[in-house]
């Protein structure tokens, strides 16, 4: 019995080590979803770090985070919210549902982006501290406050447009990387032209010529006794984000395809196009990237997101890993 005993304590404590390793690896790469926490002690602790991260594989898909001041997207978000509230994000800050925030798969963390609802124009500044959405078709996964402030919490939904905001996103990391501001050009500052001590002589007139009234005090040169001396490295300004909402305005209704994939060769995207004519009307696309032609394979333009993701599907079980879901 004591022999048993033994075993059954060494196989427990086995799989209490491998399963701390898996649950970390879990956190890093996805949100949680079971369990309890102590809401108000994570809020209090919660500072956060600076984040990249590495790749990483999420349903079969890989994920490249980098660094890409000239982010720009258009496509479907999504929001998330009680099921996550009160936990860590995936640069250790807490998630608070109540507050704007947002989830993106490559983004640095935290970035500041402008989210733009496509269908009511409605427009927001929204900081990035978490990884997300991993639902296929989905690029930006926000809190229920900012999905609330869009105007698509009910509908759980919409077609967006999300651009980086590249000065506020270099200042919160240079916040979180020394304490200095991240200088807008990659250029350095000019240097300032060196300040001189400047002295007045009368001069007489030329030949000829009347004299000058004596100058006044009202034009008198008064000389530089020291040159203030200067420090680029000043405090860093971290950009603040609060509810505020502009409504900008945006082209018709945006259109939603399925793009099953792009092509160098007209003949190969119309072997793709016949394949696929049985999950819908299929169309080819022609594009020219970098002077190169390139034809693209979609289905659509689709009535709703729930179509999309309906048609998405069918298309990756016809052996399309690849496909997505495109707005225009």
């Amino acid at each position: 019995m004591i022999h048993r005993c033994t075993w059954l304590t060494v196989i427990l404590f086995s799989l209490v080590v491998s399963g701390c390793a898996e649950t970390e690896f879990l956190v890093s790469s996805a949100k949680r979803i079971s369990g309890s926490a102590d809401t108000a002690k994570l809020r209090s602790t919660s500072k956060g770090r600076y984040k990249i991260g590495d790749p990483y594989q999420i349903g079969g898909i890989w994920y490249y985070p980098k660094v890409n001041y000239d982010y720009s997207e258009t496509g479907i978000a999504s929001w998330y919210g009680p099921q996550f509230d009160g936990r860590p994000t995936a640069n250790g800050e807490t998630f608070d549902m109540n507050t704007i925030s947002a989830a993106h798969n490559t983004l640095p963390l935290p970035s500041l982006v402008r989210v733009t609802n496509l269908r009511n124009g409605r427009s927001l500044k929204v900081r990035v501290n978490d990884r997300g959405p991993f639902a296929r078709g989905r690029i930006i996964d926000m809190s229920r406050r900012g999905a609330q402030l869009l105007g698509f919490e009910q509908a759980g939904t919409t077609t967006v447009r999300v651009e980086i905001l590249s000065r506020e996103s270099r200042q919160l990391a240079a916040s979180y990387n020394g304490g200095f501001k991240v200088p807008v050009s990659d250029k350095p500052p000019p240097t300032a032209a060196p300040r001189v001590a400047v002295t007045s002589t009368s001069l007489k007139p030329p030949p000829g010529a009347n004299a000058a009234p004596p100058p006044t005090n009202n034009h008198k040169v008064v000389a530089v006794e020291t040159v203030p001396k200067r420090d680029i490295r000043t405090s860093p300004v971290v950009p603040k984000v609060d509810e505020s909402v502009t409504v900008v305005s945006v082209s018709a209704q945006p259109r939603i395809f399925v793009q099953a994939g792009a092509f160098t060769q007209y003949d190969n995207a119309n072997k793709l196009r016949a394949l696929l004519s049985l999950i819908g009307d299929a169309k080819i696309y022609q594009v020219r990237i970098v002077e190169r032609p390139f034809f693209r394979v979609r289905l659509g333009p689709l009535a709703s997101v729930v179509e999309a993701d309906n048609i998405l599907n069918d298309v990756i079980q016809a052996g399309q890993k690849n496909a997505r879901i495109i707005v225009d």
